[in-house]
């Protein structure tokens, strides 16, 4: 069976997708709708929304997120480097799972992780094929149970402590949001014979599909 995990930033200036309607126009704006971005038509979008479940992030995950969004003084690569060590670390442990069970992987026999940029649309889209989560992984480590790591970050930055160090912290992901307005995390795992979809824009909630 598959292992797939795939993070994809939609980037903070990037301007809503237009089409021109016009008679003229309707090769184009057919093409525009066909648009695929992250692995999903506006079609596959349309349906996901209305299949949706909305979530409200956990009370300190909140102030977290906050943090980041409003920090001033951060550079604002660091992201990139936390969120290649989290792809990193699911690598890792699809590789130890393996070792156990020889099928494991199933047809996934090369661990890797990808970035792809996309300056049309304005995204960066991180993949590995490491270890995925569950609907409730999901929901439960980037949303709404608090870690002992994200108390930690809080405390330490009352104490003046650099942002960039968030990823001491175990909160990395959150990193996305330095340089993103909308975040969405594709995974499916062995456990769960169906792929998940969650995301945010930071706005104090998040959806996981279905």
């Amino acid at each position: 069976m598959m292992l797939m995990r795939r993070l994809f930033l939609l980037a903070v200036l990037a301007a809503p997708l237009l089409c021109a309607v016009g008679a003229e126009d309707e090769a184009d704006e057919g093409k525009a709708e066909d648009k695929v971005v992250d692995g999903f038509s506006e079609a596959d979008r349309a349906q996901m929304a209305d299949t949706s479940e909305k979530h409200e992030f956990q009370a300190e995950v909140n102030r977290l997120m906050d943090i980041i969004i409003n920090s001033l003084y951060t550079d604002k690569q660091v992201f990139l480097r936390e969120l290649v060590s989290n792809a990193a670390d699911a690598l890792e442990k699809a590789r130890f799972h393996s070792v156990q069970d020889d099928s494991y992987l199933g047809d996934t026999k090369d661990l890797e992780v990808k970035i792809e940029h996309d300056p049309d649309a304005k995204t960066i889209s991180i993949t590995d094929t490491g270890i995925g989560m569950s609907k409730a992984d999901l929901i439960n480590n980037l949303g709404t149970v608090a870690k002992s790591g994200t108390t930690n970050f809080l405390e330490a930055m009352a104490e003046g402590a650099d942002t960039n160090l968030i990823g001491q912290f175990g909160v990395g992901f959150y990193s996305a949001f330095l340089v993103a307005d909308k975040v969405t995390v594709t995974s499916k795992c062995n456990d769960d014979p169906v792929q998940h979809v969650w995301e945010s824009s930071a706005d104090a909630s998040f959806t996981v599909v279905p």
